[in-house]
């Protein structure tokens, strides 16, 4: 004999009841413990619900709210708001992103949250609500955050921005189509605003000399000539630690990234764990700062993997300190990556050179390898990428440059250094 009453059943240690609906063989878990006293009360449970289908007087809604079947029958989940929805998609992102995209995620959402109406329901945003926010988005004036009061306000966002919070706006009508809190999403037939492709910026050699004169400091200088010879991420360099380094072969190891304040994570992609090799420049700037920070404090720190809730400690000397040059000498241990641009900045405008963004030191990288004929797969190596695809996209334009030097090159080896062919081999 069962010691189960009819219908009731332990699933993971915790009781569920099944009941036919509108022909169906349904299940639904209860939640509780499965102990006997637990058991009889599924089992009248059960009792009551096939007695009201019989009668005409479930109402599956009412019975089960959360029910993932309701949407296989016609229902709607409870309404919630906009506000809840977020906090509820949020959450659950939390576990397959990294806390640096996690609060991007809730910056981007927060805004277009506040922007359509917090307490508005979910079912109550269209397909014109959506145009409406990319409008406001793209030529409003921005939200002040609590660090920026003081501060005039700015008018518009540029479209890969706008394009950016709308992509992950959608993500979460996603889930709310794909969880019956929705039947329709209201991006259905919203398209990314087009936008023109921006060109890489790099110095010239010229600027990349006055660039260095207009150093504040000699570690701000060998900074700066690791990040143009090598392509190095910003969050990579924050993260270098000599312990990093091979100093008999000058090679440095990629293994760590730092992108919001305390937080180190593995480089941005799984490319991004690499080893590369330096250029005599670089070698040279590391040289010089050794006699810095070579002999420095030790810190413990801990890297946080990108599988969920798991972490490793690396041990780390870090190669550029910012309490050295701080004016007040309470700089911390580390760089952030938020003070380089205030850095550059600075920078340019000593050496009096036309503005452009910190990453361009990355491109300068890039693009000077380029022109000096290295292959693309070396460089995509170095810089990290999976493949060279993403070097003939982004500076396609200094490759067609160099096209005159290619023929002066198969020229002068073209017969010289041929390879052996693959048949040739094996035999």
């Amino acid at each position: 004999m069962s010691i189960y009453p009819t219908g009731v059943e332990n699933h993971g240690g915790t009781l569920r009841i099944w009941f036919i609906y509108q022909a169906v063989r349904v299940r639904e878990s209860l939640g509780v413990p499965d102990t006997p006293k637990n058991r009889k009360m599924a089992g009248e449970l059960r009792t009551s619900i096939c007695y009201s289908i019989k009668t005409g007087a479930f109402s599956y809604p009412t019975q089960f709210p959360q029910s993932p079947n309701l949407r296989k029958f016609g229902f709607m989940r409870p309404d919630v708001t906009i506000r809840n929805l977020a906090c509820r998609w949020l959450e659950l992102k939390r576990m397959e992103i990294t806390q640096n995209a996690h609060n991007r995620y809730t910056s981007y959402i927060n805004i277009c949250v506040e922007m359509m109406g917090g307490n508005k329901s979910i079912n109550a945003i269209a397909n014109e609500d959506i145009l409406l926010l990319r409008k406001e988005l793209l030529t409003g004036y921005q939200i002040c955050g609590k660090y920026q009061l003081n501060r005039s306000e700015k008018k518009g966002r540029t479209v890969r921005t706008v394009n950016v919070y709308l992509s992950c706006l959608s993500g979460m009508f996603r889930f709310a189509v794909q969880n019956g809190y929705i039947i329709k999403s209201p991006f259905d037939g919203v398209d990314p605003l087009r936008k023109s492709r921006s060109e890489p910026d790099p110095l010239t050699r010229d600027e990349y000399f006055r660039l260095l004169n207009a150093c504040p400091s000699e570690q701000i200088r060998n900074l700066w000539i690791l990040a143009v010879n090598t392509g190095l991420r910003h969050g990579e360099i924050c993260a270098l630690a000599w312990e990093d380094i091979d100093l008999k072969n000058w090679t440095i190891t990629v293994s760590r990234n730092i992108a919001i304040k305390g937080h180190f994570t593995p480089p941005k992609t799984e490319a991004g764990v690499r080893t590369i090799a330096l250029t005599q420049s670089a070698i040279e700037a590391l040289k010089s700062q050794m006699s810095y920070t070579r002999m420095g404090q030790q810190h413990a720190i801990d890297v946080h993997l990108r599988e969920y809730g798991r972490a490793r400690q690396d041990v780390c000397t870090f190669v550029f300190v910012p309490r050295l040059t701080a004016r007040n000498g309470k700089g911390g241990d580390w760089y952030a990556v938020g003070s380089f641009g205030a850095t550059w900045n600075s920078m340019l405008k000593r050496a009096g050179i036309r503005h452009r963004r910190a990453y361009e030191s990355r491109h300068t990288f890039a693009c000077w390898a380029l022109s000096a004929g290295a292959n693309p797969n070396f460089i995509a190596s170095q810089m990290g990428h999976t493949s060279a695809q993403m070097v003939y996209s982004v500076y396609g334009k200094w490759m067609t440059d160099n096209n005159a030097n290619q023929i002066d090159i198969l020229n002068a080896n073209f017969g010289g250094n041929a390879p052996l062919m693959p048949h040739a081999q094996n035999q």
